[in-house]
């Protein structure tokens, strides 16, 4: 599968990115499988195995794991960035970690490995925002699009081939049917062919497309764009999203009513009313 994937993505990818070393104070930290950069309160997270396409491996997703759920109490923290070196961005699980000597036991671990961290994603308490220049498939696509949010590079492109290969893309195509119409997210997992980065972004898997030249700067304007919001606004704000998508019309209002009172609460929602009574900049202290 890995192979098959050595598609026309001849020109250089965006890789790990140096965006966010310009302002603060910064810290990086190198490992086998991924890159960490924090800087000025955006984390980036870039999958560094180009070699075996970004494959998620056992060791990359712990490593992934890791770096997705470190210090993230910290108000130093407001956004999180998933990104990948190299012209794959992922290709998916790798092959070798499911053969059928592995045996079972272990191939439901690696299955279950890649949930933990997406649902890490969802209860994350800051944004997290998927930075795609090349192909993500299978697994991969599985990743980017349980993201909050999706932006890729006109040359992007998402699959879910495994059918192609014997093993039908499920739980892949559990991510991709909670972002897109039916007809879509059947049409990527029962043929395996690939969409364009453009026809993602139609069918809602992609929040934004622009050039490739554009990528880190239209990044870099979203993560700025959400540290100027306060952390615990976010954070109560991002868990009802997700809560009331499972509700009921009627019981997501009730909840909703309920979400937006307590969100009054906040002494961050009370300067923000102040701020805006008193005409000046909120002073948000992430409370």
């Amino acid at each position: 599968m890995l192979n098959s994937l050595r598609t026309s993505f001849a020109k250089p990818a965006v890789g790990c990115s140096k965006l966010y070393f310009h302002i603060g104070s910064c810290t990086r930290a190198a490992h086998q499988f991924t890159e960490v950069t924090q800087c000025d309160g955006v984390r980036e997270i870039c999958l560094n195995e180009p070699k075996t396409r970004n494959s998620l491996s056992m060791d990359m997703m712990n490593s992934i794991l890791d770096a997705l759920t470190k210090d993230w109490q910290s108000k130093e923290l407001r956004s999180i960035v998933l990104t990948a070196k190299g012209n794959i961005w992922s290709a998916g699980h790798n092959l070798k970690e499911l053969v059928p000597e592995k045996g079972p036991t272990y191939q439901t671990e690696v299955f279950s490995k890649l949930t933990k961290i997406i649902l890490n994603i969802r209860k994350a308490p800051v944004p997290i925002i998927a930075k795609v220049n090349g192909l993500a498939a299978a697994a991969g696509c599985q990743l980017v699009a349980s993201c909050d949010m999706i932006i890729a590079s006109e040359n992007s492109k998402f699959s879910t081939p495994g059918a192609n290969f014997g093993v039908f893309c499920s739980t892949p195509g559990i991510a991709i049917s909670r972002v897109m119409p039916r007809p879509q997210a059947a049409y990527m997992v029962m043929t395996g062919l690939p969409l364009t980065a453009q026809e993602a972004f139609s069918a809602g898997l992609v929040s934004r497309v622009v050039p490739e030249n554009e990528l880190d700067s239209e990044v870099g304007r979203i993560t700025d764009a959400i540290k100027h919001k306060s952390r615990s606004v976010i954070a109560l704000g991002k868990e009802f999203y997700y809560k009331q998508l499972n509700l009921s019309v009627e019981e997501a209002y009730r909840l909703g009513a309920q979400k937006m009172t307590e969100n009054l609460s906040l002494s961050d929602s009370q300067e923000g009313l102040r701020s805006f009574v008193e005409k000046r900049k909120p002073q948000w202290k992430h409370e």
